[in-house]
């Protein structure tokens, strides 16, 4: 990237998972006050999006969930085109519905983008919109049975996040912190991810491979 202003964008779901976005988001925040940003917030429509998930995607529980909400900036058939594009994951994806939406709006938008990053089960959507296939990517792996759905996505389930191309996939929900680091020291510095992560008081982990839930879930390294 050049100090040329980064456009930024982020899409919203119900039930996405908010340390998907607010973990990345809080370096991309930080390093928006050296380099210059700008930040688009997408969903279906300007309505509150909530992380509280669908009720058909989990199972009822004693109590109900509680959630936050984020506001959004463009609609999926507003939006401009972005450098840098962040799908997140969580339990939302499990809605079809949802699910198709966010993928067409990444098959439409993902000609464009520079770079394109997705955290935890965001892959699938991602996979779901056909510019995974043949390349390398990874998830939650919780999650891992989902990934079967997309065979022509050669999945890495010993990783805590993957590049291939212009494509950056993380494992589950924290993972997208290090994804994030990793990425903001490749394409920025190195020095600026480590200054922002020791702002923040955050150790990341700088080993791509560096994945104790693979075994915690009993998948195989390949």
């Amino acid at each position: 990237m050049t100090d040329n202003q980064t456009r930024l964008g982020v899409v919203l779901f119900p039930g996405f998972a908010l340390l998907d976005v607010a973990g990345p988001m809080q370096f991309f925040n930080q390093l928006s006050a050296i380099k210059p940003f700008e930040l688009s917030i997408i969903a279906k429509t300007m309505d509150a999006v909530y992380t509280t998930p669908p009720k058909n995607t989990v199972p009822e529980s004693k109590f109900d969930r509680i959630g936050e909400a984020l506001l959004p900036t463009h609609t999926f058939d507003n939006a401009p085109e972005f450098d840098i594009l962040l799908i997140p994951g969580g339990l939302g994806t499990r809605d079809e519905t949802i699910a198709n939406e966010v993928t067409s709006f990444i098959k439409k938008q993902y000609p464009t983008v520079k770079y394109l990053l997705s955290v935890c089960t965001g892959s699938l959507m991602v996979a779901a919109a056909g510019v995974l296939d043949g390349r390398k990517a990874t998830s939650n792996k919780f999650a891992w049975p989902w990934t079967k759905i997309h065979k022509s996505v050669d999945w890495i389930p010993k990783a805590r996040w993957v590049v291939d191309g212009n494509i950056w996939s993380s494992s589950g929900v924290a993972a997208g912190m290090d994804m994030t680091y990793a990425f903001i020291a490749t394409v920025f510095s190195p020095d600026i991810a480590k200054e922002l992560a020791t702002k923040m008081e955050y150790e990341p982990h700088t080993n791509s491979e560096w994945d104790p839930f693979c075994e915690i879930w009993n998948l195989s390294s390949k």
